[in-house]
């Protein structure tokens, strides 16, 4: 029987933790110097234990780094051993292959000392503005290694003893194009772990190391038990699923990832990753710490959500990456385009899972669109903004996907900055931004919509654009159709129209050329003839579906003496 006052006391500290992260996180958004942190919150703050169990996580601004800092955190330990810190040393990595996830996202760590020893850390991330590389913002699409990506940081000292380390600072700044943005963003992540470090400590003075220590145990303990319990409600079997990812943007064909999930029945699972496609001489290669991150997102999509984010997570979870492939490249291979693959094995999961439970089957999902635009401004001052715009999420079983909303963890419209801080930083105008009609795949359930944007420029620009899902569109399931491919197109100021492609790099733009991209929209689940009409019939009036889509796919028309959209009555 649990004592009432240890419920209590664990309560407390549960959510002290909780507030903790969130509050480290929020702090690293309100501190950054880059438009498209303080606008999208893209950080993420966590707490984890000296042999890197993650503790609590931050929630409120990204989801998609539940594995990165516990990856990372094991590097910084064995390249300064636990023995030889002080208070106020700070540490910083970016190596995907020492737990990161590519040159532009900066993880940075602070000790938490009991009794004079390191026994936590306070850990934060966020993606820096420009770390150099072959394309501003970082956003070398086609790079074939990651020399071609930019700064790359083996766990390096930040701050010895409370005091910076001026050459590693120096050599941040030399490396970026905007150096002011790229210092101002990495001191924001200082600032957060101050401020987690703070909060923790304030624990520990009121419940002592000891009892804190126990707490922790019991809290992942308790995790662990919530998530064997709902992996063993689930069938037992062994179950199969792949999805294909349209191109590197480097070499030919597609690039398969594939996956056998296993399901013992007594809360464990195995994710073996056998079959899928060897690393890309591209960027869309996603390390250890991406995969995981991917991997136990998918799990938990069929779970209870309410299962904290902590370490318990992690346990009931055997995954096997093949060395060499899309999901456990080997160095150098370039890692900047890893949500192409880290996605794709979401997908795969799902795709797996939906035989043991078809009652939470997804159609394929529009992929996130990542692009950059750079220039030089008043003063020919460089200027770097990193923007996305997301896919239709594919219909479900029960329920048509969200519009415009992107594949998965990615985070959602949340991440997308406003468009008048945007037109107020950088010479830009945009013209349009909606939902792109007729996207979502048609289906008893209809898939979610893509989005259009419409971009014009005001000055002289450079562009780059990576996304997927365009030449093969999210497919639909179960007699659904696909969703509408995307497409990045730049319109130029005398009436040409230019047809991109899913990954290009450094396109020139002059003032007056614009900018037009379109996200690709969920897959529909099911057959569209079995769309209730009501439910058509609504798409149309709000603009989702067309008139003629409605008529030709759905067998819909409008009720007797009623005039359609196009003026026309029904007879």
């Amino acid at each position: 029987m649990v004592d009432a006052g240890d419920a209590v006391t664990a309560e407390v500290i549960r959510n002290g933790l909780l507030v903790a992260v969130e509050e480290a996180s929020i702090v690293v958004v309100r501190s950054a110097h880059s438009t498209f942190i303080q606008e999208g919150a893209d950080a993420c703050a966590a707490l984890l234990d000296a042999d890197a169990r993650l503790l609590a996580q931050s929630t409120a601004t990204t989801l998609m780094h539940s594995s990165s800092l516990r990856c990372s955190l094991p590097s910084v330990v064995e390249t300064f051993p636990l023995a030889g810190m002080a208070p106020g040393d700070v540490f910083a990595v970016n190596d995907p292959y020492r737990g990161g996830i590519h040159a532009n996202d900066i993880l940075v760590f602070r000790p938490i000392f009991v009794d004079g020893v390191p026994r936590y850390f306070a850990g934060t991330l966020v993606h820096i503005a420009d770390l150099g590389g072959a394309v501003p913002g970082g956003l070398s699409t086609l790079a074939g290694d990651t020399f071609a990506e930019g700064l790359m940081l083996p766990p390096v000292r930040l701050y010895r003893a409370g005091e910076p380390v001026d050459d590693v600072w120096r050599v941040i700044a030399a490396n970026s194009r905007t150096p002011a943005k790229a210092v101002g963003d990495v001191q924001a992540l200082v600032s957060g772990t101050h401020v987690l470090a703070a909060s923790v400590e304030r624990l520990l003075a009121r419940y002592g190391g000891a009892e804190l220590a126990r707490f922790l145990d019991a809290y992942l303990a308790a995790t662990e038990r919530q998530m064997r319990a709902e992996l063993a409600a689930l069938p037992a079997g062994r179950y199969q699923g792949s999805f294909t990812i349209d191109t590197d943007g480097v070499s030919p064909g597609h690039h398969l990832v594939s996956v056998t999930v296993t399901l013992d029945g007594a809360g464990g699972i195995v994710l073996d990753f056998a079959g899928t496609g060897a690393q890309s001489p591209g960027a869309i290669n996603a390390s250890v710490s991406q995969t995981l991150s991917g991997v136990l997102y998918a799990v938990r999509c069929l779970l209870d959500p309410a299962i904290p984010m902590n370490e318990g997570c992690f346990r009931p979870l055997d995954v096997r990456l093949p060395a060499g492939s899309l999901v456990n490249p080997n160095p150098p291979a370039a890692c900047g385009g890893r949500l192409v693959t880290v996605t794709a094995a979401i997908e795969a999961i799902l795709d797996a899972l939906a035989a043991a439970r078809p009652d939470r089957a997804v159609a394929g999902s529009g992929l996130v669109h990542v692009y950059t635009l750079a220039g030089r401004g008043v003063g020919d001052v460089p200027w770097v903004t990193l923007l996305y715009e997301f896919g239709g999420i594919g219909a479900r079983a029960g329920s048509d996907g969200p519009d415009a909303n992107g594949a998965y963890f990615t985070g959602g419209r949340s991440v997308i900055p406003q468009i008048e801080p945007l037109e107020t930083a950088h010479p830009l105008l945009v013209r349009a931004a909606r939902v792109r009609q007729d996207s979502g795949g048609a289906g008893r359930f209809r898939g979610g919509l893509g989005a259009e944007l419409d971009i014009e420029l005001l000055d002289d620009a450079v562009l780059t654009v990576r996304g997927d899902r365009m030449e093969l569109p999210p497919p639909g399931r179960d007699g659904g159709h696909d969703g509408a491919p995307g497409y990045h197109r730049v319109l130029r100021r005398d009436g040409r129209l230019e047809e991109l492609k899913s990954k290009q790099v450094n396109i020139p733009l002059r003032a007056g050329d614009r900018f037009l991209l379109a996200t690709s929209g969920g897959g529909g689940l099911g057959p569209p003839r079995l769309r209730a009409p009501e439910l058509v019939a609504a798409d149309v009036s709000a603009g989702r579906v067309s008139e003629r889509a409605a008529r030709e796919t759905y067998g819909w028309t409008p009720p007797a003496g009623v005039a359609g959209p196009d003026g026309k009555e029904s007879r």
